[in-house]
């Protein structure tokens, strides 16, 4: 099987159009603000939420339409506010939201799913809202500009769109999927993303796409942390409408394998997107733990280790203090015998081996602070217990995080 990135965005799928519109929810933006991506015909759909109690209308809305209609044909997102903690209003404002869209696309209000982000508990600005689904609607396009400009209509406090298109061919047919999402602050998810979508023509069963998002969401989006903040408004979405015409995948076959391989691919490349563009970061922190016991132990270990602020800190001011990594570790929750341990450093400036057998080395200083200066940093934990490995990504603690997070709501 072959994987291949291909240019494009969210609308490269055979039958899915996109837009981006500057709407003006929030004053002084510059950029879009509001985004739409639709299909052509209704789609499956599958979707995985947030599990923090305190759930934002459009949560609330989405889930009810997933776990009772199963089909969607279409997207509309909004960023600035999040529309959570608004009561029934933002309840209505969503659903007006939803049976806006759906006047524009002539499609039922129930096949429209709703996303929003930004500040909680203030009310959507509905004058522009409406203004900006008008808008969308008018400016729906398969062109990979028009991609691109609905990545960027769903930011926050993002620097940049993060957006990826693949290829590959089942039963001699060419099948496509893609996917973009947001997310810089307020991200420790316990479910699946921030706010993310992914389209794919492929013709598969909504049973075996809602098992796929949430095992593939447990390997990838569950294992990023920039700030241990679990948001309220935390959705991913996937849409298949089947126009790639291929025999329908009801099974895990061979076909299915190949799916799953390059939904993986998407939902990989997402999330680490997410957690080298956490905010205010400077550098992208990856932790792989090696032979644990158990896989939810090896999980423990890995998302422990760049979650801890000290750790993350230290990453930051490109300082080896290993000391902070054990201790994270140690607190995990997981089992494992600290006299065994191995912590490796690593990065395009090479690789150093700090502790053995739980004690330091006698590494050389500068060259760990050489290795802790690029963009990626990669630590490894080898705790000689079993079997199982994980992986999870985060991202180093600065000022700027702080200096972002305190004037957010201006």
């Amino acid at each position: 099987m072959s994987i291949q990135e291909i240019a494009g965005g969210i609308n490269s799928p055979k039958g899915f159009q996109a837009a981006g519109v500057l709407a003006g929810i929030k004053p002084g933006r510059t950029k879009p603000d509001m985004a739409l991506v639709a299909s052509r015909v209704p789609c499956a759909a599958a979707g995985v939420f947030t599990r923090n109690l305190v759930k934002a209308a459009p949560v609330l809305w989405d889930t009810e339409c997933i776990e009772q209609g199963g089909t969607a044909q279409a997207v509309v997102i909004n960023t600035g506010i999040a529309n959570a903690c608004t009561g029934s209003k933002g309840y209505a404002d969503t659903v007006e939201m939803a049976a806006l869209t759906a006047k524009e696309l002539g499609i039922r209000r129930e096949q429209v799913l709703v996303l929003s982000t930004g500040v909680i508990g203030k009310p959507l600005p509905m004058e522009s809202i409406r203004r900006g689904i008008q808008e969308l609607g008018r400016s729906l396009s398969r062109d990979p500009e028009a991609a691109h400009t609905a990545a960027e209509g769903i930011l926050t406090t993002d620097t940049h769109a993060k957006e990826i298109a693949l290829e590959f061919t089942i039963q001699g047919k060419p099948i496509r999927i893609a996917g973009m999402c947001k997310g810089s602050g307020m991200i420790h998810p316990n479910m699946g993303t921030m706010l993310g979508i992914i389209t794919t023509d492929m013709m598969i069963t909504r049973e075996l796409m809602q098992e796929s998002l949430k095992e593939l969401t447990e390997e990838t989006f569950n294992m990023v942390s920039v700030d241990g903040d679990t948001s309220t408004n935390d959705s991913l979405l996937l849409l298949a409408n089947g126009q790639a015409e291929n025999t329908l995948v009801s099974k895990r076959d061979s076909d299915f394998e190949c799916f799953y391989e390059a939904l993986k691919t998407v939902m990989t490349f997402l999330a680490k997107s997410i957690a080298a563009d956490g905010e205010g970061a400077t550098r992208l922190l990856e932790a792989t733990v090696l032979r644990a016991g158990t896989k939810e132990d090896a999980k423990r270990l890995a998302k422990s280790i760049i979650t801890s602020n000290l750790t993350k800190a230290a990453v930051f001011g490109t300082d080896a203090n290993w000391g902070r990594i054990l201790c994270a570790m140690g607190y995990s929750g997981a089992f494992f015998r600290p006299e065994q341990v191995e912590i490796r450093i690593s990065s395009e400036k090479g690789s150093l081996v700090l502790v053995e057998n739980g004690t330091a080395t006698d590494y050389d200083e500068e060259l760990a602070t050489a290795i802790l200066s690029p963009d990626k940093v990669t630590i490894t934990a080898d705790v000689q217990e079993g079997t199982e490995t994980a992986t999870a990504w985060g991202c180093d603690l600065t000022y700027e995080y702080v200096k972002i997070n305190a004037d957010y709501r201006s």
